[in-house]
């Protein structure tokens, strides 16, 4: 089940959906969605690039022809990240909306490890020695060979440019993969792709000022008072029934019994303020968590009044992190062990993280509103060697993907939402005429991926129309290049 299809009547009688449910509501009324759409898999090696092991595993891919025209068509080839391919699909709403136009076959290509696509089974994740084949690398493959297979199998698919597209992690995988396969795709549109948030190539702070800057710019005190609750929470934490108090205010699941406790429940809250900045979105949606419209600028009408009482600025925490957790009204207490959604592959990820996709980031606590954490690389590399027995390469991607130097590579389409804290690591400037930056503003995480929605600002509007004039502009020197050959 993905796209349109689980959409019925009972559906659009909820009292919330989200925008691509709604454009899947308007779609059902318009079109007969009686073309092939389906749920497939392709037996692929665990690796690629060795002899030695010749164990395949299944790959499962989505697949939609409904507007896809042989004369003159295009594949568009989503480039799957770190969660369940279908998750990706159904908040991808750019790429159906554009089918059409683009007389497009739709491709979601799953991402190893991750959904169904797992190449050791339940013993995928059992060890470092079983995870050795998660690598960007081996992914970049899987794609590489999909395309073919794909091309091999579906008449008419042979001679048809395929385009890359995809978002934050999905996005790096469709700007390298443009780079390392030229020959199988004319382009790639690489939204919220935050290519250079590696090693020494953007400072370690970029990351946490621009969320800062959000919630800066959504409400008078909103930062500061972000900023000040964290000694706030070390000092009631220290008092004689400051954990009990501090349990029963936020009203958290699992209370808190020791100081050890404390750190981890500043952490989980300062990766709700980043989640919350990263889908500051302009309608209601449920990408990470179910949210209204603007969360940020919601959040931060808790944040009105500067110099508040300690238990008083807490109960206004709450209240906050209540919008990003209970904003459907059936959570009973908030679990600090939960942060997004479970369609995410947080083991993967997290595995990722400690090998090839090592992004440093810090924070002063004076010109952000987090506590100040300085990049530890040793510490870092300790933490990761005790959670799954590896030690990081911080300078691998740079080396593997050329860092900066990438003005060699062509057709590659470079979107960043001003809101995104991911843009900092991004190219949001233009390289060469061909490698295109376009900055969004009022823009959050890939929101030019996301549906079309009438609440969408004018620039998103304004960036998915010049999306849409390259990606056909790569189509048709495609197809004129073609008929010199022939």
């Amino acid at each position: 089940m993905y796209g349109c299809e689980s959409w019925t009547l009972k559906n659009a009688k909820r009292r919330k959906i989200d925008a691509f449910e709604l454009w899947c509501w308007r779609r059902l009324l318009r079109v007969p969605w009686t073309a092939r759409r389906s749920n497939q898999s392709i037996l692929k090696e665990v690796d690629h690039f060795g002899f030695n092991i010749d164990r395949t595993f299944k790959q499962r891919y989505l697949i939609a022809d409904n507007y896809w025209k042989e004369d003159g068509g295009s594949v568009l080839f989503y480039t799957g990240n770190e969660g369940d391919i279908i998750w990706f699909c159904n908040n991808t709403g750019f790429m159906w909306d554009i089918a059409e136009e683009m007389k497009a076959m739709l491709v979601f290509a799953e991402h190893r490890y991750y959904g169904e696509s797992l190449p050791f089974g339940a013993d995928s994740f059992s060890d470092s020695r079983h995870l050795n084949f998660l690598t960007t690398e081996q992914a970049l493959a899987d794609f590489a060979k999909l395309i073919k297979y794909l091309k091999r199998t579906i008449p008419g698919a042979r001679n048809q440019p395929v385009i890359a597209l995809g978002g934050s992690y999905g996005g790096m995988l469709a700007a390298w993969f443009r780079m390392k396969y030229p020959h199988l795709v004319v382009g790639a549109l690489a939204s919220s792709a935050p290519i250079w948030q590696f090693n020494d190539l953007v400072p370690c702070d970029v990351f946490m000022k621009i969320v800062t800057t959000d919630f800066s710019q959504s409400g008078p005190n909103c930062s500061e008072s972000i900023r000040r609750s964290w000694d706030a929470i070390n000092r009631l934490a220290k008092k004689g029934p400051g954990l009990r108090w501090l349990s029963e205010a936020l009203h958290l699941c699992t209370p808190l019994t020791k100081l050890q406790d404390v750190q981890h429940l500043k952490d989980w809250i300062a990766e709700t303020w980043v989640n919350l900045a990263m889908v500051d979105y302009p309608y209601e949606s449920n990408f990470l968590q179910p949210l209204p419209a603007w969360p940020v600028k919601v959040v931060c009408q808790y944040f009105k009044y500067s110099n508040v009482p300690d238990t008083l600025l807490l109960r206004n925490i709450f209240q906050a992190l209540n919008v990003y957790y209970n904003y459907s009204g059936q959570a009973k207490c908030l679990n600090v062990s939960e942060t997004a959604t479970s369609s995410l592959g947080v083991q993967g990820w997290s595995y990722q993280a400690c090998t090839e996709m090592v992004m440093p980031t810090c924070s002063d606590g004076v010109d952000d509103m987090f506590e100040p954490h300085s990049w530890n690389m040793k510490e870092y590399s300790d933490d990761c060697f005790k959670q799954w027995g590896v030690r990081p390469r911080p300078s691998w991607i740079p080396t593997m993907y050329g860092g900066k130097n990438i003005s060699s590579h062509t057709n590659i389409i470079f979107s960043n939402g001003e809101l995104d804290p991911w843009s900092g690591g991004g190219v949001t400037k233009d390289i060469t005429d061909t490698l295109l930056a376009i900055v969004i503003p009022n823009g959050a995480h890939h929101l030019d991926l996301r549906a079309s929605n009438a609440l969408d600002p004018v620039s998103v509007q304004l960036t998915r129309s010049l999306e849409v004039k390259y990606m056909k502009q790569w189509v048709t020197d495609f197809y004129v290049r073609l008929r010199k050959m022939n």
